[in-house]
This record gives C-alpha cells, structure tokens and sequence, in this order.
C-alpha cells in the first residue's frame, strides 16, 4: 500500500482537498482508504445507542454490524496512543493510504495553505513536503499547485507514490 499525507494548519483545507481528490482517484481503478488523525476527543458512536452504552460500561472494543457497514471502535482506556503505522496495519488492503493529520509523520505529503491563513508554512521545516496546494501565489523551492484545481494534484500524487 502507498501512503500520502496531507499537512497543513486546521481549516486549511485538507479536507475538502481529499474529498475532490479521492473520486479522481478511485475513477482510475485504484482504491483509496483514509487515516485521520484528531486531536481533540471525538466519538463515531452516538449517545445512548447500544454499541455506546457498551463502550461506557467498560468494553474495550465494540464492533457495530450491518449489511451496508461495520466499524470497530476500539477504546485506549488509558493506553498510549497508537502510532501511524499500527493504524496502517489495521487498513484493509488497498492501492492508496491517504493520511490527514499526523504532520509530523516522515511520509511523502502536501502541504494545504490557504491564503488569509496567519500560520507558518509547514515546509521549511518538514523535508517530508513534496509540494503545496495554495489559493496564493507562493515562492518556494516545491512544486505548486492550485488548491481550487485538484486534477493536477491527482496527477502529482499518483506519480509520486509509483502507481502511474
């Protein structure tokens, strides 16, 4: 499996990036999965449902199950936090790992910058950054691409992790 991240500052964009970028992709015959990484408490599970009232009474993992879907959600329960690659062996078999978050991973990624952002561009210190997707012009040493233009990007990703 290939693995691409996408870096950049929240509400930078990355996730609206992704969303155009994977239909390009899976247009193409490849399959493309997704490891988010969230720095706040968030729950998939809803209040009250029964794979919750599980979970809060001490299970450490539940999985829900139906003939559309299952999830696993898994609680730490105190543990340390699992690391990217545990996570991308949890994956099922797939062309393409796209991975939001984890910016400080050393893998291949874009970083995603938006124009009336006030951070600090990421690539000057993550030699990880293979290129930018702005709605600006920028100067910088990597490849810039549109952020409003995700074919390109597409493009890009698929030469870069060897599956065109």
């Amino acid at each position: 499996m290939k693995i691409f991240g996408f870096a950049g500052w929240s509400g930078s964009g990355k996730t609206t990036l992704i969303e155009k970028l994977v239909p390009l992709i899976t247009a193409r015959g490849f399959r493309v999965s997704l490891i988010k990484h969230a720095h706040h408490n968030f729950d998939v599970d809803q209040q009250g449902q029964d794979s919750w009232r599980h979970r809060q009474a001490g299970c450490t993992e539940v999985l829900g199950t139906s003939s559309r879907r299952w999830a696993l959600m898994h609680e730490l329960r105190g543990a340390e936090e699992p690391g990217l690659e545990d996570h991308v062996r949890r994956i099922s078999p797939c062309d393409l790992v796209f991975v939001e978050g984890f910016k400080r991973e050393p893998i291949p990624k874009i970083e995603v910058h938006r124009a009336e952002a006030k951070d600090a561009l990421l690539h000057p210190h993550d030699p990880n950054i293979v290129a930018i997707a702005t709605d600006r012009e920028l100067d910088a040493p990597l490849p810039r691409f549109d952020l409003n233009r995700p074919e390109p990007i597409a493009e890009f990703i698929l030469h870069h992790v060897g599956l065109v």
